[in-house]
């Protein structure tokens, strides 16, 4: 269907002229906006890009230089020969372990100005030994039965532990740095250093002085876990939003990529760590990035809409001067085509080729009407004589029979109905004839009708039922002779014939769309299928060696020669289901309705 459409829409000419005016106007102006666009677009992403690594790669040194300070500050407590003896020997008893509460806290404090975190806590190996020392820290005996402590004692190196928000504790993650120390000299290890960083502490690397909207800096863990996140701590302790992003970071050190995160767009720089199999992540938006093309955005659409209505005009003006022209001579060609004289071609003073092709095409009109004229009196003096011929075809045996039956009562009966036959042979011949005009009324042929059944009826010496049923306007109309006797003959002779007592035709007539309709039924044998499609072919050639179907033949071509194929008989029949012919006859104009009523007047 759209292809359908499509070709309709570029098989005028008037379309193709639109179509290639917009081609070489329009296309090549929005192919432009979009290039460039998209050059901008990708210059703004290359120019963040460049910027966001360096400022990345900077926050990394940066970053690694303070961890490695952060871890030297821890060793002066390491080192510290206090916490070195108080964690060597395990308290006896109760007393011990508070002395050692007040101690280790005072020296922890004492120490804390010295590094640079949001507080340091030591722990001995055996937390549960020490009661009064993890409560005063706000913390479980317990402790050392957690998964991060229990790594970090078993661990020569390190480690992380990212502890998120706990009520009545802090409001805000922290990263705690577990470093595990052992004695001075013995190697055997004495208990762990834990010191926990809040996101102002990582922050201060991660905060350019100037950002783009909804840009955020990420730390990003080996397993992809988000350790620290600029942006209000969105994603802090799940797993980036994204699988790819870790792909990609499996195979490069370093890059940027533009990749959809969270149902948005992103332009991604990142650099990995050297200290720590970590990974800082700068994420802009995009959109954030095109904001400044949106008024550049609103010019274009603005120009292009200015441009386009002018494009329109210009349309419109050579739709109006050249192509309307044209196609308003086309459709008067159609319209010749299809038989339509009436309008008349406008008179066109142009001295441009539309001028002469109006007063060309309306020279042609009228050499084409006087031609069609001169046709249509020979084809009506055709149509006369073809009628002549056909009237003769009227059924001469019937003449021939009637004549017989009345000798044949003459002689035999004497009866009285031998005038009343003879008076209404007599009308049927005087309707038949009509004074050798082809028009009559529809009264005086359902009067000739009436006149040939009331023969047939003494002819058979039996009534038969034919019933009449026509609307009072009808019967005065304009109707072509010698339509309706051949048919109810055809249907007395070949339908009912052989049950007559149950046997009835039926007539009746009105007017519908400027047609008279006149409907001939009766309740007989119908006309089987084999029979009617042989009929059928005769009555579309006009020829045929039936009997039966001669009165048939003979009204279907009269109509055919007089009104076109559109007034043919339509048949409606079946074997055992009666049959139902239809004429449509036109009503005639005033001037063979004046023939007419001189006909009926006579």
């Amino acid at each position: 269907m759209i292809k359908a459409f499509s070709f309709r829409l570029a098989s005028s000419f008037r379309n193709r002229m639109i179509l290639i005016f917009f081609a070489i106007t329009i296309v090549p102006f929005i192919i432009f906006a979009y290039y460039s666009y998209m050059k901008s677009i990708e210059g703004i992403k290359n120019a963040n890009a460049t910027f966001s690594m360096s400022y990345v790669q900077q926050a990394k040194l940066n970053f690694e230089t303070y961890l490695g300070q952060l871890n030297d500050q821890i060793n002066e407590v390491v080192g510290n020969k206090n916490v070195q003896e108080w964690l060597e020997r395990k308290p006896r008893n109760g007393e011990e372990e508070e002395v050692f509460a007040v101690k280790m806290l005072g020296l922890v404090y004492m120490m804390k100005p010295q590094i640079d975190a949001l507080r340091v806590r030591v722990y001995p190996l055996e937390p549960s030994l020490y009661p009064t020392y993890m409560n005063t820290l706000g913390l479980s005996p317990q402790t050392g039965q957690e998964e991060w402590f229990r790594k970090a004692k078993s661990s020569i190196v390190p480690t992380w532990h990212l502890s998120m928000p706990k009520k009545g504790l802090y409001g805000r993650p922290l990263l705690s740095y577990v470093k595990r120390f052992t004695g001075l000299y013995d190697r055997e290890p004495r208990g762990l250093v834990v010191t926990d960083l809040a996101e102002d502490h990582l922050r201060r690397f991660f905060s350019p002085s100037e950002s783009m909207p909804g840009q955020k800096f990420l730390i990003v863990g080996a397993d992809g876990k988000v350790l620290f996140d600029s942006f209000d701590n969105e994603w802090t302790g799940t797993s980036i939003p994204s699988k790819k992003f870790l792909q990609i970071r499996e195979a490069s050190t370093r890059g940027a990529e533009t990749l959809e995160m969270d149902g948005k767009d992103m332009l991604i720089t990142y650099v990995k760590m050297d200290s720590e199999p970590w990974s800082i992540v700068s994420l802009t938006p995009l959109n954030a990035l095109t904001h400044p093309m949106k008024e550049m955005n609103q010019l274009l659409v603005l120009f292009l809409v200015i441009y386009l209505i002018c494009s329109v005009v210009v349309v419109i003006y050579i739709t109006l001067s050249f192509t309307h022209p044209v196609v308003r001579l086309v459709r008067l060609m159609r319209k010749l085509e299809e038989g339509e004289f009436e309008y008349k071609v406008p008179y066109s003073a142009r001295k441009d080729e539309i001028g002469w092709l109006y007063r060309g095409f309306g020279s042609m009109t009228k050499k084409i009407e006087g031609l069609i004229e001169q046709t249509t009196r020979s084809e009506r003096n055709k149509k006369e004589l073809e009628f002549q011929v056909l009237s003769h075809q009227i059924n001469p045996h019937f003449l021939y029979n009637t004549l017989e039956s009345i000798r044949w009562k003459a002689e035999n009966h004497g009866r009285s109905d031998i005038g009343e036959m003879v008076s209404a042979l007599g009308n049927l011949l005087r309707l038949s004839l009509n004074q050798g005009k082809d028009i009559t009324t529809v009264g005086r042929e359902v009067e000739q009708v009436k006149a040939y059944v009331q023969i047939e009826q003494a002819r058979m010496g039996m009534p038969l039922r034919v019933l009449y049923f026509f609307d009072e306007d009808v019967l005065a109309l304009p109707f072509m002779r010698l339509l309706l006797q051949p048919l109810v003959e055809n249907a007395i002779q070949h339908s009912i014939r052989d049950n007559f007592e149950k046997g009835k035709v039926i007539l009746s007539g009105y007017i519908e769309d400027q047609d008279i309709v006149i409907e001939i039924t009766d309740n007989g044998k119908g006309i089987p299928q084999t029979v009617l499609t042989q009929l059928d072919s005769e009555m579309e050639n006009g020829k045929g060696s039936r009997r039966q179907g001669v009165g048939l033949r003979n009204v279907n071509e009269r109509l055919k020669l007089y009104f076109g194929n559109h007034y043919k008989l339509h048949i409606e029949t079946g074997e055992g289901m009666g049959t139902k012919i239809t004429i449509r006859h036109p009503v005639l104009d005033s001037l063979r309705e004046e023939e007419a009523g001189g006909i009926q007047e006579a």
